[in-house]
């Protein structure tokens, strides 16, 4: 189990005060916890978050830092600094194993604890379909040490490349496939796309980029699925300009490390799958079968309860809300997480200080979008489509306003600045090799 240090067996290790007020107790440290944790401060609550790691990530820009183009840190925020200054806030590292309602019990690494009203707000790891040997050989890129993983080893690759002389062989380390067609498939395309055309000629002048193939290969019938099918055809004929080879209605059936075979009957020699294909959602031992549904999300109601609790509640990616617009419970994005974590917080006040009824949550859609390289981006608000330059800004204003803490966004700020004038990534640093048996005997689960 990764994290061994973590885990005091039998001992009762948080040093958590036991004070004369409520106790809400939130499992995760994502989009839907912090905007739930910001929002309870002050109001006479002890507050306890618990997260394998010490940081919040902004994960919509993860691509970048597998590509080189941000620092790991510039897209991450220390959990205690940004509550540093709370009296009744209290963070602890640690993986949460289970759930104990009977008793209003949680069990940790670092021993058990208490709590008063839990928030499970553990988001969702990659969905690999059921397929263990496919597990084992790519790349997921929800977590800041995978997309580190990830830039390590395609480093690498070019590395043995400029040694090797079969053909075949060459080309294994330079072609890439990329699994799931969706934002994160898309933007990873348009960012190795740009990483062909700009970058890496010029610290490899001995390879030809020419032979660089990227494959881009969705299940569905379009891109962007979740986007208007003018997004998803101008996605298309951008990824077109960097080449990209995208084949729709595809599936892959095996990847054994260096062959990946198609639902077609194709088959891909590569030495890198990057998988972006779905999301399951981060399950904790101890919520009954009767509460969870498709996809390992977690039933709530309209108030974020968990069917059969009053005082456990799940938010963001492993809720699942039905409702008569969404009867297939919301998108699993951070717009729903972030506005479910503000709504939560006004009724756990509501319900703690017996003062007006909860209100149910509604999620209003402000749009989505996607980037495929510079200048180029799709846009879709819930009154306005459009695509190029000026969606490329505003999904640069939008992303960069959203990042946690000033000094993150003035870093991001002049990194962008400098990739774009420059058409170069400053971050092109192999830190620390990546071994594949590493990858194999790290967890994507937060909390197991």
């Amino acid at each position: 189990m990764p994290y061994q240090d973590l885990q005091i067996h039998g001992a009762v290790a948080m040093h958590i005060p036991e004070l004369n007020i409520p106790r809400v107790v939130i499992i995760g440290g994502g989009f839907a916890g912090l905007n739930l944790a910001k929002r309870l401060l002050g109001k006479g609550l002890q507050i306890v978050m618990l997260d394998r790691y010490n940081y919040h990530t902004f994960q919509p820009l993860l691509y970048q830092v597998a590509t080189a183009g941000l620092e790991p840190d510039s897209i991450a925020g220390p959990l205690r600094k940004l509550f540093k200054e709370e009296e009744n806030f209290f963070f602890r590292l640690a993986l949460v194993q289970k759930i104990i309602p009977e008793s209003n019990t949680i069990e940790t690494s670092i021993g058990n604890l208490t709590y008063d009203y839990l928030v499970i707000a553990t988001g969702a790891k990659t969905n690999y379909f059921g397929n263990e040997k496919i597990a084992n050989a790519v790349f997921p890129m929800k977590q800041l040490p995978q997309a580190l993983d990830l830039r390590s080893h395609i480093l690498q690759n070019f590395e043995k490349a400029t040694l090797v002389k079969d053909y075949d062989e060459k080309q294994s380390l330079m072609d890439f496939v990329i699994v799931g067609g969706g934002p994160t498939g898309v933007e990873l395309a348009g960012a190795l796309g740009e990483l062909k055309l700009h970058v890496l000629p010029l610290d490899y002048p001995e390879l030809d980029f020419r032979q660089m193939d990227i494959h881009l290969i969705d299940g569905n019938d379009r891109l962007l699925k979740g986007m208007s099918e003018v997004a998803s055809k101008k996605a298309l004929k951008y990824l077109e300009r960097f080449s990209v080879n995208v084949w729709l209605n595809t599936t892959v059936t095996d990847y054994d490390g260096r062959e990946v075979t198609l639902s077609n009957g194709k088959k891909i020699i590569t030495r890198t799958v990057i998988w972006a294909a779905g999301i399951i959602g981060n399950l904790i031992e101890g919520i009954p079968k009767e509460a969870i549904t498709r996809g390992n999300r977690i039933l709530t109601n309209e108030y974020n309860q968990v069917v059969g609790f009053e005082n456990i509640f799940a938010i963001g990616d492993i809720a699942f809300t039905k409702s008569e617009k969404y009867p297939n419970g919301h998108p699993q994005v951070a717009q729903v997480a972030i506005q479910q974590g503000k709504t939560l917080a006004k009724n756990l006040i509501s319900m703690i200080k017996k003062k007006g009824k909860m209100k149910p949550f509604e999620y209003k859609d402000l749009g989505s979008m996607a980037t495929v390289g510079r200048n180029r981006a799709v846009v879709d608000l819930p009154k306005w489509k459009f695509q190029g330059m000026f969606a490329w800004f505003v999904w640069l204003f939008v992303h960069l306003i959203a990042i946690v803490g000033f000094r993150n966004k003035i870093i991001i700020l002049l990194n962008w600045f400098w990739n774009y004038f420059t058409y170069d990534r400053a971050t092109r640093l192999i830190i620390r090799p990546f071994f594949r048996e590493k990858m194999q005997n790290m967890s994507d689960s937060y909390f197991k």
